[in-house]
């Protein structure tokens, strides 16, 4: 089992350090990188709703669905592989799915709300993820571009849309019923909460976003856990890392509500107007904040993130790193310890 297991990551390994080459030479469609990527044996989906016991945590990315090729040309200091792509490419979305899976990430949390074209690229990744038994979680984005909460009347419409046209797909079926994260719970009041989730919890698990243990306690009653987006934090400067999500995940559980806890492998917003910067250390800052976050016993692992390059948050293969994080990832996941 671990010569197999060592074996895999050397594949890997050497699989997208051939694709990295190839990309630095020519430019390949994403058809072209899907011939090269490397064959490993398929993973067992995990259902947490199961009674049967698993020594792995599910790991979900943080995934986004808005960009359109000229988003490229606003405050990105690297850019994918791939290229510049628009997320309505198909051939873009199997791809992410595929290197995802090789890297042991076992869904995505993807960012919406109803709109014509998120609509239309949801309904794309549904049917691409289903098509590589991949699985999907949604996160809300509650919030406007200046950061202000939405109508209410429009995100009880938009969670009723997702419950009418996207909640039975196979892809949501993680957990014993879809996931929605609700983003930018801490900018509503309780009984606007309650207002939405109570007639939504009966198709819906639906998590807060709050950033503390009193935040949760205040929603606890209309939520049914909590996913911290925790993608500034630095581990080496934060003393209180380790037990500010302990003490989440405990207070998550008490409640018996699903924990999802935060990792990120470096932040960097300065292009959009933030100050902190927490630096990638070549992949230690990846394996010290899931080691942080596995302590805080978590249902799941949010991992921050996919592809928000802005941010620079992104594990996705780039210019300027490779696929040194999705390596990372890979051998991360037979070596961390699981909490007891």
């Amino acid at each position: 089992m671990i010569v197999d297991r060592l074996l895999q990551t050397l594949v890997l390994g050497m699989g997208f350090s051939l694709i990295f080459l190839l990309l630095t030479s020519c430019t390949l469609k994403p058809a072209d990188l899907t011939a090269l990527s490397t064959d490993f044996p398929a993973r067992s989906s995990f259902r947490p709703n199961t009674d049967t016991p698993d020594d792995s945590i599910p790991v979900l990315a943080y995934y986004y669905i808005w960009f359109d090729t000229q988003s490229w040309d606003r405050a990105k200091a690297d850019y994918p592989l791939l290229g510049r792509y628009s997320s309505d490419d198909a051939d873009v979305m199997r791809q992410h799915i595929q290197w995802a899976k090789e890297a042991g990430i076992d869904g995505f949390i993807v960012s919406w709300k109803s709109t014509e074209k998120l609509n239309r690229r949801l309904a794309q990744l549904i049917k691409t993820a289903e098509e590589e038994n991949f699985k999907l979680a949604i996160i809300y984005e509650g919030l406007d571009f200046d950061r202000n909460p939405l109508p209410l009347k429009q995100v009880d419409a938009d969670f009723n849309y997702f419950v009418q046209h996207y909640a039975d797909h196979s892809a949501f079926d993680l957990f014993r019923k879809p996931i929605v994260i609700w983003s930018g719970t801490w900018k509503y009041a309780v009984d606007e909460i309650k207002k939405v989730t109570e007639t939504k919890r009966n198709n819906l698990l639906i998590l807060a976003s709050e950033k503390n243990v009193e935040g949760f306690q205040r929603l606890s009653n209309y939520v049914d856990g909590d996913a911290y987006y925790w993608s500034s934090v630095n581990p080496d400067t934060h003393p209180g890392h380790l037990d500010k999500l302990t003490a989440m995940g405990e207070t998550v559980h008490e409640h018996g509500g699903i924990w999802i806890a935060p990792a990120a492998p470096g932040f960097d917003a300065r292009l959009v107007g933030g100050t902190s910067v927490v630096e990638r250390k070549n992949g230690q800052t990846l394996r010290t904040e899931l080691d942080t976050a596995l302590q805080s016993r978590p249902d799941a692992i949010g991992l921050i993130s996919w592809n928000e390059f802005s941010e620079n948050s992104h594990i996705e293969p780039s210019q300027n790193y490779g696929n040194l994080y999705l390596r990372v990832l890979r051998e991360t996941r037979f070596v961390l310890p699981m909490p007891k």
